[in-house]
């Protein structure tokens, strides 16, 4: 129990308390963090930046869905439809095509979220009062949007339904048939976990390269190194090889999980899987490196780390679609490699596709892992001179 004791030339302090030694120590604690500009920094510029993430990065809301159309009625019908959906704001038409394959396969590829194919004969129907089928194809991949889009696709539909029959005086049904790829049942798991495989990896990957340079910094080991006879690549390649081997594991026990628990398919190669991963690894044991390389110890690396990895995460599409964020963050994520990361994932597991249709996402991640295990690569060099 504490309590009041009496005052001495040195100020009142409680038993076995000083209060004057504590408002000295506490005093020389807090001008040493204000000298530090590097924890300042992280003390204010991360929870302005993550709110400013979840407040508009993570919106609910599904706007500008891209829309491609194939219309082989080419008809007045057909038009007032397009326009419907393109008015409502919530579409925005990505193209028409020619041909059912070729609707089929930008769905297929991601190029587009909602493909609408009107029937020939929509015209005549309209005419004799029948109803007009139009036939929808959803990309399912993610359960959440693909749920949302049918919703709007049905009021868009219903609204322009009481439209025409105010104006023809008539009973006049356009019939939406909505229906999904690669995830019939919407389950949202499918869209989630590929994204939390990718964080795993990117988290995981970054914290681990982090403290392994800082403890090596922290115990005065790296001079040591300088005495052996490897070379600064063989050090670097020592210290990325076991890393690698131990991320391939935890991305391997990821992948069992998501498929006996979760139910993920696997519809794509596997071997597709693990290459497009290994530069995921690469990528992120190489910001893990370069992390390491600018922090003064464990604690500084840590807390920089976290202010690295939750914009990688926010801007990724890893928990909520990129198309769905104001238009400056879609342009930072362009830079965001975990973003690559995980469409590929996506592609490969839910859609089944291959090298051919992800070769941009691989060759802009390939650009990032070789630029950011050069960039590291230099400051450990730097680190050991």
């Amino acid at each position: 129990m504490i309590s009041f004791g009496k005052g001495s030339k040195n100020g009142f302090h409680f038993e076995g308390l000083n209060l004057s030694a504590l408002r000295a120590l506490a005093s020389k604690e807090f001008r040493q963090i204000l000298r530090d500009k590097q924890t300042l920094v992280l003390l204010v510029v991360p929870p302005v930046l993550q709110l400013m993430l979840y407040g508009f990065a993570l919106s609910p809301e599904v706007e500008h869905l891209r829309l491609s159309v194939l219309d082989l009625s080419s008809s007045p019908i057909s038009r007032e439809v397009v326009s419907s959906l393109v008015n409502s704001q919530t579409f925005d038409l990505h193209g028409r095509v020619d041909n059912l394959a070729e609707l089929n396969h930008m769905v297929a590829s991601g190029e587009t979220d909602v493909g609408l194919m009107i029937l020939p004969d929509a015209m005549r129907r309209f005419k004799n009062h029948d109803p007009v089928p139009l036939q929808f194809l959803v990309d399912g991949v993610d359960a959440n949007t693909a749920g949302i889009a049918q919703g709007y696709i049905i009021q868009i539909i219903s609204e322009l339904n009481r439209s025409l029959r105010a104006e023809q005086n008539t009973d006049l049904r356009i019939d939406p048939q909505v229906s999904f790829a690669y995830n019939a049942g919407l389950t949202s798991s499918w869209f989630f976990v590929p994204g939390v495989i990718g964080i795993v990896v990117v988290i995981a990957g970054t914290l681990v390269s982090s403290i392994s340079v800082i403890r090596e910094k922290d115990r005065g080991t790296l001079e040591q190194l300088l005495m052996t006879p490897a070379s600064s690549s063989d050090i670097l390649l020592a210290k990325i090889i076991p890393l690698l081997i131990l991320l391939l594991g935890s991305l391997s026990l990821s992948l069992i999980l998501a498929t006996t628990v979760f139910g993920v398919p696997v519809r794509g190669s596997l071997l597709l899987v693990v290459a497009v991963s290994i530069m995921a690894i690469f990528v992120s044991i190489s910001i893990g490196m370069a992390l390491a390389t600018y922090s003064g110890n464990q604690t500084q690396a840590i807390l920089t780390s976290f202010f690295i990895n939750i914009p990688l995460i926010q801007l990724s599409g890893a928990l909520s679609p990129v198309e769905s964020m104001p238009r400056i963050f879609q342009i930072i994520a362009i830079f965001d490699p975990l973003r690559y990361y995980v469409s590929a994932l996506r592609a490969v597991l839910l859609r089944g596709v291959g090298l051919e249709t992800i070769g941009m996402e691989v060759l802009v991640l390939f650009f990032f892992a070789v630029a950011l295990i050069t960039l590291s690569a230099l400051n450990f060099r730097r680190q050991l001179q």
